[in-house]
């Protein structure tokens, strides 16, 4: 059995190939350039790009199961793609936020678009759905931190359940390889609610230096934040911390559950991403 990984060389699809590799499978790995892509001996690199259907049909020949990375633009062309080339699950990273049905939420339209093109072609399908990545903090944080060992950032106290990216790659890799998941909607979540100031000190503990946490005003947010991110999302980031002060999202135990291992903390993720936080060279000299 040949299982392809599109967005094979990304967070999550790293540890999807990783993992599929552990268990003696195939893996055949889609990335937009294969001299580039610095994936493990053994793994079949292909080139292509999923924004362009019409270069898949070399890295579909021959496939079984498909991991996906949401593309909305062509994944209803994706999905034809595949299952005639022979295709038979599909297992689709996904998000939680397609649950906010409300038409306002960025992010839940992204996934819910190719959620669908997905259940409506017939083949045999698993949503893998997490809440907030971990990661999310490299590019909301991380430059403050390696430059000025700061974060400025709103609502301190909002507390959010992260998950590990490696800890999604594993339910995924389970509904690739595993009977039982097909038609399940996997919703995942770290093992704590944790506030923003205490993953700060989680980050400043895994990388051997204090940390400020520095609280900003929504609106103060509003500049910094934008320099990284459109307005609606800003709009809906800022949102949901600031429910989550109050009302923070729920921990449900699906990764221990598909998996029989307990989801990754996030102090795991920050001593694992500790390197990511590194002083820049010229605090180091100091």
């Amino acid at each position: 059995m040949t299982v392809l990984v599109t967005g094979a060389t990304g967070s999550v699809g790293r540890h999807v190939v990783e993992g599929l590799r552990a268990a003696g499978v195939a893996v055949r790995a889609l990335t937009r350039d294969a001299a580039a892509a610095g994936l493990p001996e053994g793994v079949e690199v292909v080139e292509g790009d999923l924004t362009r259907p019409g270069t898949l049909r070399a890295a579909l020949h021959g496939v079984e199961r498909l991991y996906l990375f949401p593309v909305p633009q062509t994944a209803r062309e994706v999905v034809a793609a595949a299952k005639d080339a022979g295709v038979r699950r599909i297992v689709v990273l996904s998000s939680s936020s397609v649950l906010d049905e409300s038409g306002d939420n960025h992010s839940g339209e992204h996934h819910r678009a190719v959620e669908r093109a997905v259940q409506e072609s017939g083949l045999d399908w698993t949503f893998v759905r997490p809440d907030e990545f971990a990661s999310n903090v490299l590019w909301k944080w991380g430059e403050t931190i390696r430059a000025e060992s700061v974060v400025r950032a709103p609502y301190g106290d909002a507390r959010r359940v992260l998950v590990h990216e490696a800890d999604v790659a594993a339910v995924a890799v389970a509904a690739l390889l595993e009977d039982g998941h097909t038609g399940r909607a996997y919703v995942l979540t770290g093992p704590e609610a944790i506030s923003q100031a205490d993953q700060v000190r989680a980050i400043g503990r895994a990388a051997g230096r204090e940390i400020a946490f520095e609280e900003v005003t929504p609106d103060e947010a509003r500049v910094l934040m934008g320099r990284a991110m459109p307005a609606p999302v800003v709009e809906m980031v800022l949102g949901y911390l600031a429910e989550a002060v109050l009302d923070p999202p729920a921990v449900v135990d699906t990764v221990e559950r598909v998996t029989g291992v307990p989801a990754r903390s996030f102090a795991r993720w920050a001593a694992d991403h500790a390197g990511d936080f590194a002083a820049a060279a010229a605090e180091r000299a100091a």
